[in-house]
C-alpha cells in the first residue's frame, strides 16, 4: 500500500505487489496466478504448438500461417478451450489484456518489417498490367462478400449495412502479400515472370485493402458521424503525405550518412523503431488502426543495406515468437460450434467457393486481356487468394468494433483457412514450371558458335572471388565476333527475411536495392566491363537459404539461356598457401549444382590468377595447362581451353595421357565405323580421338600453343606425371570425369577427398601438390547433344565456323535430350 501522508488531501492506492511475479512454489505460491509466468506458458504453448504444426503441414506445402491459424483455434474454445478447467488455468479472462497488449505490439513490427520488405519498383517494372489484374481481381470478391453481408445481416443486429459490406467485401478480396511472397518462395515461382507479377499484383491490392480498411474503421463507430468519419480519412492521408516527403528524405539523410561497408548504428536503428511506434500512436489516435501507421512508416524505408538490417535483426523475434501470438488471439475468439445452423455452414460453402472462383475468374479475365497463357493466367489467379495476416487484421478489428459478431467471425477465420490452404497442392497439380522453360541449344562451350555471343553465368560468394573469376572471363576472350555475355549472380544467404527473392541490378540504383558487399562486387565487374571491351556484365543478387540457392542458380542459367556456369570451389587459400573450407554448406550448393544443371558447370579453385595485369591485354600473360584422359567432360574442358587460346597473351599447353600400349593409328581403319559391333568405351574413344585430331588441324602452326602426350599405364604413373609438370602454368583445366573408368586414374576416386572435382581435380586442388595455381574443372552438360552446324549441312569449311564437328555426351541409356 502507498500513502501520501504529508498531504492534507491524502491519496490512497491500492495494488498487490505481487501481482507480476511469484515468490516460488516452495512458499504455496501457484505461478498461474501470477501474470509474468502465465505469460511465459501461454507463449510457449503457442510457438510450440505453431511449430509442431508447421512440420506436420510441411509434406502438403502449407504455408506456416496456416498452422499458425490452426495453433490458435486448437487452443480457443473450438478445441482445447471447450475444457473450463484448460480455459480458467492456461488462458484465464484477466490474461487477456496482457495477451493482446504483447500480440498487437508484436504485429506492429511486422506490419513494419512487411512494408520495408515491399518494393513499390515493383509496381513500376510491371507496370499497368498489374494495377489492372489486382483491380480487376477485387471486384468480384467484394461482390460476394457484399452478398454474405445481406445474408449475415439479415440474421443478427450489426451496424450499419454500408460498414458491415465493407469490412466483409475487404476481407475476401484482399491478397495477402507476405503470404504469397512465402507461397512463392516455397513453389520455387518467386523469381519467374509469372511470380513477379503476382507479387506487384498483391503489392496494390495491399494497398487498396489499406485504405478501404482506413475507410471502414472510420465508418465503424456508432458514435461516428459522417463529418467525423470524413476528418479520420482526411487526416490519414496527411499522415501518409508527412511519411513520404518528411520521414522518408530523413532516413534517407541517415542512409547517405552511414559510410558504404559499414554496419548502421545502434543509434539509428533505435530511432526507427522508436518511429514505429509514434506512427502506430499517431494513426490509433487519428481514428484509424494503429497497424496502419507502422505499415505506411515501413513503406517509406528505402530499399537498401538499411532495410535488410532491419529485417535481419527484427524478422525472426517478431515473426517467430509474436505473431504466431496474434493468431492465437485470433483462435481464442473463434469459437467453431458458434456456427450451429446448418444453412450458415451452407452460406460458407458457398461463399468459400465463389469467393476463390470470383478472385481466379476476374485475375483470369485480366490476363487473357494481356494474352497471358490460359495455364499461368489460373494459376496467377489461384496465388491471389492468399490469406493471412490483412484479412485476420480486417476481421479482428470488425469483431472489435462489434461490426462481427462470434458466428461471422468465426465463419471468416474458417474462410481465410480454406481459401489459403489450398493454393500450394492445387498450383503443384496444374502449375509445372518445368514444363514452361523454353529449350534452347546452346547448352554447352562446344555449342557456343566461334563466331556468336558466349553466354556465361558467374557465381559469387564474396569479394574474394572476384579478382580471380574477372581473370578468367578476360582470358575467355571476348571479341566483336565472339562477345561474351556475363550474368554475375551473387548469392546471399537468406538470414532474418520472410521470402527469398532475386534482385535484379540495373544502372545507377543497384546501390540501393541490396548489401554493401554486393556494391563492391558489381562495382568490380563494371569496372572490368569498361576496360576490356566486347563484354557485357549483367549484375544480379539471388537471397535464398543455402538449401534451395542451387535451384535459383539453375533457375537463372535456365532463363539467360547460358552455356557455362561457373562457380567458386568451397574451399578458400590460406596465408600459408593451404586450403581451407569457408563455409561447409557451399560445397552441398556445387554438388546440387553439378546434378541439376540446365548447361555445363565449372568448379573454380582460386588461387589466383595474375590479377596485378588484368586490365591490359598487352600485358596479361597466362600459362594454361589443359589435362585431357577422355571423355565427355575432358572434351567440353579442351573446347572452353581453345578458346582460352585465342587470347593474344594465353600460353596454352594440351597434354593427352594415353596407355602405352595404345593403337594411335585406329582411328583412320574403316572397320572402326561399324558402331553396330562397337562398345559404349569405344565410341567414346572414337570421339575423344575425332575431337583432339580437329584441335591439332585447328591449331598447328600456332607457337603459343603446344600439344604433348604422355604414356602411362596406371594411376600411381598418372599422379607422378601429373606432379612433374612444370610450376610455371597459373590455371589448369581438367574435365571432371564422372562415371569415367579409365585404367589411367585407376584408385585415385578411392583417395579423392572431393569427388565432385573428380579424380584428376581433387589431386590438382589437394595441399599435396606441389603447384599453387588455380584449378577449372569442367562437367559437360548431362544429357547434352552437340552438332557441329557446319558439319551438318555439309560445308566444307566447318572447322573456321564451328569449333568441332560432332561431341555427343551420351549416357549408360543412350544419349538424351535437351
Amino acid at each position: 500500500m502507498a500513502e501520501s501522508a504529508n498531504r492534507t488531501d491524502q491519496v490512497i492506492v491500492c495494488y498487490a505487489p505481487t501481482m507480476i511475479t511469484t515468490n516460488g512454489i516452495w512458499q504455496g505460491d501457484n505461478p498461474l496466478d501470477y501474470s509474468l509466468p502465465l505469460f511465459i506458458l501461454q507463449l510457449t504453448l503457442v510457438v510450440v504448438t505453431t511449430r509442431i504444426l508447421v512440420f506436420a503441414l510441411k509434406p502438403l506445402r502449407q504455408p506456416r500461417v496456416i498452422s499458425e491459424i490452426l495453433g490458435g483455434i486448437i487452443l480457443g474454445p473450438s478445441v482445447l478451450g471447450r475444457s473450463k478447467h484448460f480455459a480458467n488455468k492456461i488462458f484465464p479472462l484477466r490474461s487477456v489484456l496482457v495477451l493482446e497488449t504483447i500480440a498487437n505490439v508484436g504485429l506492429l513490427y511486422f506490419l513494419f518489417l512487411v512494408g520495408v520488405e515491399m518494393d513499390i519498383t515493383l509496381i513500376k517494372r510491371m507496370g499497368k498490367k498489374a494495377v489492372v489484374i489486382a483491380i480487376v481481381g477485387m471486384i468480384l470478391p467484394f461482390l460476394i462478400g457484399a452478398f454474405l453481408a445481406f445474408a449475415l445481416h439479415e440474421k443478427s443486429e450489426f451496424v450499419r449495412l454500408g460498414t458491415f459490406v465493407l469490412f466483409l467485401g475487404v476481407a475476401l478480396s484482399v491478397t495477402s502479400f507476405s503470404v504469397l511472397a512465402r507461397i512463392l518462395a516455397e513453389l520455387k515461382l518467386l523469381n519467374s515472370e509469372i511470380g513477379r507479377l503476382a507479387l506487384s499484383s498483391a503489392l496494390i491490392n495491399d494497398m487498396c485493402a489499406w485504405i478501404l480498411l482506413a475507410v471502414a474503421v472510420a465508418l465503424a463507430s456508432k458514435e461516428a458521424t459522417s463529418l467525423a468519419s470524413l476528418w479520420v480519412i482526411l487526416s490519414s492521408v496527411v499522415f501518409v503525405a508527412f511519411c513520404v516527403y518528411v520521414v522518408r528524405p530523413i532516413i534517407s539523410w541517415i542512409i547517405q550518412r552511414t559510410p558504404e561497408g559499414e554496419s548502421v548504428s545502434e543509434v539509428y536503428i533505435c530511432l526507427i523503431l522508436t518511429g514505429v511506434m509514434i506512427s502506430a500512436f499517431i494513426t490509433d489516435a487519428l481514428g484509424t488502426h494503429s497497424v496502419f501507421g507502422a505499415f505506411v512508416f515501413g513503406l517509406v524505408i528505402p530499399n537498401g543495406p538499411f532495410g535488410v538490417t532491419l529485417i535481419e535483426r527484427m524478422d525472426d523475434f517478431f515473426t517467430g515468437l509474436f505473431l504466431p501470438l496474434f493468431f492465437a488471439i485470433s483462435g481464442l475468439k473463434t469459437d467453431i460450434s458458434s456456427v450451429n445452423d446448418v444453412s450458415t455452414w451452407a452460406i460458407l460453402v458457398v461463399v468459400v467457393v465463389l469467393a476463390s472462383a470470383g478472385k481466379v475468374a476476374g485475375t483470369l479475365l485480366a490476363t487473357l486481356y494481356y494474352k497471358i497463357p490460359f495455364d499461368e493466367g489460373l494459376t496467377l489467379g489461384l496465388l491471389m487468394n492468399a490469406k493471412g495476416v490483412i484479412e485476420m487484421i480486417v476481421i479482428n478489428v470488425g469483431k472489435d468494433q462489434k461490426v462481427l459478431n462470434d458466428e461471422a467471425f468465426a465463419l471468416m477465420v474458417i474462410i481465410a483457412t480454406v481459401m489459403t490452404s489450398v493454393i500450394s497442392p492445387i498450383i503443384t497439380t496444374i502449375y509445372k514450371p518445368a514444363k514452361k522453360f523454353a529449350p534452347y541449344n546452346r547448352r554447352t562451350i562446344q555449342q557456343a558458335k566461334s563466331d556468336g555471343e558466349f553466354r556465361v553465368l558467374v557465381c559469387v560468394h564474396t569479394p574474394k572471388n572476384v579478382p580471380t573469376i574477372i581473370n578468367l572471363l578476360e582470358a575467355s576472350h571476348p571479341t566483336k565476333k565472339s562477345p561474351i555475355c556475363t550474368y554475375v549472380l551473387h548469392l546471399v544467404e537468406l538470414t532474418g527475411r520472410s521470402s527469398a527473392m532475386l534482385v535484379v541490378h540495373s544502372g545507377q540504383p543497384a546501390a540501393n536495392r541490396t548489401q554493401a558487399q554486393s556494391n563492391h562486387i558489381i562495382h568490380a565487374f563494371e569496372n572490368f566491363q569498361h576496360n576490356i571491351g566486347f563484354i557485357s556484365i549483367n549484375p544480379l543478387t539471388a537471397i535464398s537459404p543455402y538449401s534451395t540457392m542451387h535451384e535459383d542458380i539453375c533457375q537463372v542459367a535456365e532463363d539467360k539461356r547460358a552455356a557455362l556456369i561457373i562457380i567458386p570451389f568451397h574451399k578458400q587459400l590460406t596465408v600459408d598457401g593451404g586450403m581451407e573450407a569457408a563455409n561447409p554448406a557451399l560445397r552441398t550448393i556445387n554438388q546440387n549444382v553439378l546434378a541439376n544443371a540446365p548447361c555445363s558447370v565449372g568448379i573454380l579453385v582460386d588461387r589466383g590468377l595474375t590479377g596485378s595485369t588484368r586490365l591490359s591485354l598487352n600485358q596479361i600473360e597466362h600459362h594454361i595447362t589443359m589435362l585431357f584422359f577422355g571423355g565427355p567432360d575432358d572434351r567440353e574442358a579442351l573446347a572452353y581451353a581453345l578458346r582460352t587460346s585465342e587470347h593474344p597473351g594465353v600460353n596454352l599447353t594440351v597434354l593427352r595421357f594415353t596407355p602405352q600400349e595404345a593403337d594411335t593409328t585406329w582411328l583412320g581403319q574403316s572397320g572402326r565405323e561399324i558402331l553396330t559391333v562397337a562398345t559404349e568405351n569405344d565410341r567414346e574413344k572414337e570421339m575423344d580421338a575425332e575431337f583432339i585430331s580437329q584441335f591439332r588441324e585447328r591449331t598447328s602452326g600456332d607457337p603459343s600453343i603446344i600439344y604433348k602426350e604422355k604414356f602411362v599405364n596406371n594411376g600411381e604413373e598418372t599422379v607422378a606425371a601429373v606432379r612433374s609438370i612444370d610450376a610455371i602454368h597459373d590455371l589448369f583445366i581438367v574435365g571432371r570425369g564422372e562415371g569415367q573408368t579409365s585404367p589411367l586414374i585407376a584408385g585415385l576416386t578411392d583417395w579423392s577427398e572431393c569427388p565432385e572435382l573428380g579424380a584428376i581435380g581433387d589431386l590438382l586442388a589437394s595441399t599435396d601438390f606441389a603447384a599453387t595455381c588455380s584449378v577449372l574443372v569442367v562437367q559437360q552438360y548431362v544429357g547434352a547433344e552437340v552438332f557441329g552446324e557446319a558439319a551438318a549441312a555439309g560445308t566444307p569449311d566447318s572447322p573456321n565456323n564451328q569449333p568441332f564437328d560432332l561431341v555427343r555426351r551420351t549416357s549408360p541409356q543412350g544419349p538424351t535430350q535437351p
